[in-house]
C-alpha cells in the first residue's frame, strides 16, 4: 500500500518538498520510513501538560524502535483551573474545536502516515480524538497521566477540596492559614488533577473505547510506567500504520456503548456527555442523550472517586485500573468483548486476567454504590432537550428536591450572592445565559458549586444552569439545560421564586409554572444582546450547536 507521506516525498515533482525535509536535518533513511506525527500539547501553563515534552520524546523513541520517523508538532491547551471564574473560561470548551481543526491541519498539510496524540487535560483529549475520527488515519492516544493527590494534614485532597476551601473561608469556617495550606499542598506536581474530573474521565474512556493502551487513564504522571506506556504507544502506531487500522475501524457504535458503560461504572464527569457526543459526531456514529439514560439504567456505579468520594485516580490505578472495572462489566454481560482496539487485541483479550485489587476504590460486582450509572439525563419544561447531572456525586437527600428558584443571569452575580450568604437551604440556584451561545463558550460553574459545598449547602441547595460543570463539582449540580436561554429555552423564562421540582431517579426537572403562564412570559420576553461581537468567541457563538448535540461546530 502506498504511504500517505509519499505524496510529499516521492518523485521528481516532489524534490522541492524533500528539500525542506533536508533543511530540517532528515536523512534519506528517515524519509524512507513512515512519517508519524507526534502531536504534543506541551506547555508551561498547564500542570497536566508541563511534562508532555518528556512523554513526547518517549513516544518518538518508540516510533524509532519500531521503524518509523517521528515528527513532533504542537497543540494548544487551556488549563481549566487557571481559567476558572473569569473570562478565560469562555475559551475552554471552544478550544476543543480549535484543537481538532489544528490537528487536522497539521496532519493533512504534511501527509503524516499515522498519529500519536499526546494530550492530558479536559478539552485537549476529546479535541484530539475528534480529529482522529475526522481524519481517519491510523492513530493512538497516550495521555500525560494523573497528578498524585495532595495532602491537607493527614487527609488526601485534590482540586475540588481546594475550590471548596474558598467557600469555607468566605463563610468563616476556616482561617487564612488553613486556606494557605490548601493552596500550597493540594496539587503536588505535574499531571491531570487527581480526581475523576473531566481530564481523567476522558483519559479513562480512551481505554474503554479502544483508542489507548491499558493504563492510559490511571498510571500516575510521575511513574516510570507512564514513560514506558508512551514508548509502547510509539511502537504500536507502526503496527496500526502497517495494517492500515484507522480510528473508524475502532470507533463503532458498539465501542461507544462500551465507553458509555464504563463511564457509568466509573462515575465520570458530566462533560463526558458533551465530548462523547462530539466524538461520535465526527466518527459518523448516531448518538443522543436518550442513549446515556438507557445505559445508565442498566449499568451499576462501582466508583466514588473524588469529588464523589475520598479515593483518587492513583487508588483506581492500584486497584487494577480501568481494565479491572471493565472486567466487572464483562462479568455482568455489559460490554462487547469482541471489538478491536489499538492494542491489536480485542476488548475481551485486554481485560482477561484483570482483577479488582481494592474494593475501597472499586466496589465489587455484588455491592455497587448504586444499581444505576453515575450520570443521569433529566427532561422537563425548563429543559425540553435535556440536562445532565453527575448522580453519583449527589447526596441521597437531594436526589428528589423542590424549592424556590434564585435566578441569576450569569455566574458572577450568582457567586456574589453565595459569598454574601444570600442563598439558603432549600433554594434552587438558576444560572442562565452561560450556554454555548449565551456565554458564549459554556463556562464551567465550579466556583458556585464549590462555594456551596464549602459552606455545607451542597446537601440542601440545588443548582441548574445552561452552562456546564467541572468534573470537580459535586452536589445536585444540573447542567447543559437545553435549549439554552440565549436560544429561547424556557430556562430564560424562569422567575425568582418559581418552585423548581427535581426528581433525578425519575429523570425529571420542571418549574411549577403552567403552559399558559410560560406563554405569557415568552410573549413579553426580550432576549439580551450578544456578549461578544468580534473575535473567535463571536464566530463560535454564531456557529455552535446546542449542548444536547455536543456543542459542536459544522
Amino acid at each position: 500500500m502506498e504511504r500517505r507521506s509519499e505524496s510529499v516525498l516521492k518523485g521528481a515533482e516532489r524534490a522541492p518538498n524533500r528539500s525542506l525535509f533536508y533543511a530540517l536535518g532528515y536523512t534519506d533513511e528517515e524519509l524512507e520510513r513512515p512519517l508519524i506525527g507526534v502531536v504534543s500539547a506541551h506547555s508551561e501553563i498547564v500542570p497536566g501538560h508541563a511534562h508532555l515534552d518528556k512523554l513526547a520524546e518517549a513516544v518518538k523513541a518508540g516510533v524509532r524502535l519500531a521503524g518509523g520517523t517521528p515528527v513532533l508538532v504542537p497543540a494548544i491547551g487551556v488549563c481549566d483551573g487557571i481559567a476558572m471564574g473569569h473570562v478565560g473560561m469562555k475559551y475552554s470548551l471552544p478550544s476543543r474545536e480549535l484543537i481538532c481543526d489544528s490537528v487536522e491541519t497539521m496532519a493533512r498539510a504534511h501527509a503524516f502516515d499515522g498519529l500519536v496524540l499526546v494530550p492530558n487535560c479536559d478539552k485537549i483529549v476529546p479535541g484530539m480524538l475528534m480529529a482522529a475520527a475526522r481524519l481517519n488515519i491510523p492513530s493512538i492516544v497516550v495521555s500525560g497521566g494523573p497528578m498524585l493527590s495532595g495532602r491537607q494534614g493527614a487527609r488526601h485532597v485534590s482540586l475540588s477540596q481546594m475550590f471548596e476551601a474558598v467557600g469555607s473561608y468566605k463563610a468563616g469556617m476556616i482561617g487564612e492559614d488553613v486556606l494557605d495550606d490548601y493552596t500550597k499542598h493540594t496539587c503536588p506536581g505535574c499531571g491531570s488533577c487527581s480526581g475523576m474530573y473531566t481530564a481523567n474521565s476522558m483519559n479513562c474512556l480512551c481505554e474503554a473505547i479502544g483508542m489507548a493502551l491499558p493504563g492510559n487513564g490511571t498510571i500516575p504522571a510521575v511513574y516510570a510506567a507512564r514513560t514506558q506506556l508512551a514508548k509502547h504507544a510509539g511502537m504500536r502506531i507502526m503496527d496500526l500504520v502497517e495494517k492500515n487500522i484507522c480510528p473508524r475501524d475502532i470507533l463503532t457504535p458498539a465501542a461507544f456503548r462500551n465507553a458509555l458503560a464504563t463511564d457509568m461504572a466509573l462515575g465520570c464527569s458530566t462533560n463526558s456527555v458533551l465530548h462523547l457526543l462530539a466524538i461520535a459526531c465526527e466518527a459518523g456514529v448516531p448518538m443522543s442523550l436518550e442513549t446515556f439514560n438507557e445505559m445508565s439504567a442498566k449499568v451499576p456505579n462501582f466508583c466514588h472517586l473524588a469529588p464523589a468520594g475520598p479515593t483518587h485516580i492513583e487508588d483506581l490505578y492500584a486497584a487494577g485500573g480501568v481494565q479491572a472495572v471493565m472486567a466487572q462489566l464483562v462479568q455482568l454481560g455489559l460490554l462487547d468483548t469482541t471489538l478491536p482496539t489499538v492494542t491489536g487485541k480485542t476488548v475481551g483479550e485486554n481485560v482477561a486476567g484483570a482483577k479488582n485489587l481494592d474494593t475501597n476504590a472499586i466496589r465489587p460486582v455484588d455491592d455497587p454504590y448504586s444499581k444505576t450509572g453515575g450520570i443521569a439525563v433529566l427532561w422537563g419544561n425548563i429543559a425540553e432537550k435535556g440536562c445532565v447531572v453527575k448522580r453519583s456525586a449527589v447526596a441521597p437527600g437531594m436526589l428528589v428536591h423542590e424549592g424556590p428558584a434564585r435566578v441569576f443571569d450569569g455566574e458572577e452575580s450568582a457567586i456574589a450572592a453565595i459569598y454574601a450568604g444570600d442563598i439558603h437551604p432549600g433554594d434552587v440556584v438558576v444560572i442562565r445565559y452561560e450556554g454555548p451561545v449565551g456565554g458564549p463558550g459554556m463556562r464551567e460553574m465550579l466556583n458556585p458549586t464549590s462555594a456551596l459545598a464549602g459552606m455545607k449547602l451542597d446537601t440542601s441547595v440545588a443548582l441548574i444552569t445552561d452552562g456546564r460543570f467541572s468534573g470537580a463539582s459535586r452536589g445536585a449540580s444540573i447542567g447543559h439545560a437545553s435549549p439554552e436561554a440565549a436560544a429561547g429555552g424556557a430556562i430564560a423564562l424562569v422567575e425568582e421564586g418559581d418552585i423548581i421540582e427535581i426528581d433525578i431517579p425519575a429523570g425529571k426537572v420542571n418549574a411549577r409554572v403552567s403552559d399558559e403562564e410560560f406563554a405569557a412570559r415568552r410573549a413579553r420576553f426580550v432576549p439580551p444582546a450578544p456578549k461578544e461581537t468580534s473575535g473567535w468567541l463571536a464566530r463560535y457563538a454564531r456557529l455552535v450547536s446546542g449542548a444536547d448535540q455536543g456543542a459542536v461546530m459544522p
